[in-house]
């Protein structure tokens, strides 16, 4: 459909805070196609078209990944009232979340004033049901007399709750980016991949020891050749281990010109 009335893509962007860039993938890949074009081929956008942004933008700001936004948005058996339940009940779960994570910082605020380390039960509440102490003691036998474990020890020494809920939320961070350029498509040794490569090699190097190019790519070895490893992050999206393995490769490769 030709027309010339309706929002430009520039105007959307503005107006839903998001980048040009942002619009035109998800035209791409058919999750905002817009109903319009003027007579010389621009995006117009209608206000069906900035509905249905708004909820695609709700459902990303809890996690969503764009294909099941795609199937929830495309679900012809449902409803608008049950778009607008499904999105109550979404936001209600998000409120207790953040209720909880409140009072969870509350207390961590008490205890940094205590000088109160992490408990058992705390490590369990940051990092999830999944932890497993023991991988502590693993983690010393295998890198315990390297000059990272160390450094690392030392500067992890003083961190309280507050700190290590700051480095999980950056990691949890991280972890949804590398997950949207992955689904996405994004090839593992173009620039947004290598850039997402460099964030994590920064992540770890700015919270715990300085990770070298090559220590990264040992740890990039390490998330294909350790099932336990290479679980953790297929649970964020299938194939995503070998992806951020070859992405760790391609920026190391980039900032030393290949060598190890």
């Amino acid at each position: 459909m030709s027309i010339s009335g309706g929002y430009s893509v520039g105007e959307v962007a503005k107006t839903a805070k998001v980048t040009v860039r942002t619009l035109h993938h998800y035209d791409e890949i058919g999750l905002l196609s817009p109903q319009g074009r003027t007579p010389a081929g621009y995006r117009r956008y209608q206000d069906a078209d900035l509905d249905r942004l708004q909820r695609i933008l709700f459902y990303r700001e809890l996690g969503f990944p764009l294909e099941e936004i795609a199937a929830v948005l495309d679900d012809d058996s449902a409803i608008p009232s049950e778009h607008l339940r499904r999105q109550h009940q979404l936001l209600s779960d998000r409120i207790r979340h953040l209720q909880d994570l409140a009072a969870a910082v509350e207390h961590a605020m008490e205890a940094q004033k205590m000088g109160i380390r992490l408990t058992p039960e705390e490590k369990f509440e940051i990092f999830g049901e999944s932890y497993r102490e023991d991988w502590e003691e693993e983690a010393e036998q295998r890198w315990g007399d390297t000059g990272a474990w160390a450094q690392s020890q030392r500067r992890t020494s003083g961190y309280g709750k507050a700190d290590w809920q700051r480095v999980k939320t950056e990691m949890d961070e991280l972890n949804a980016r590398l997950v949207e350029a992955h689904t996405a498509g994004r090839p593992a040794d173009g620039t947004e991949a290598m850039d997402l490569a460099e964030a994590h090699r920064r992540h770890i190097t700015d919270n715990f020891y300085d990770c070298t190019f090559e220590i990264h790519r040992g740890l990039a070895q390490m998330y294909i050749a350790d099932p336990r490893f290479t679980a953790t992050y297929e649970q964020l999206a299938p194939g995503l281990a070998q992806w951020l393995h070859d992405a760790i490769l391609a920026n190391a490769d980039h900032h030393t010109g290949g060598q190890a």
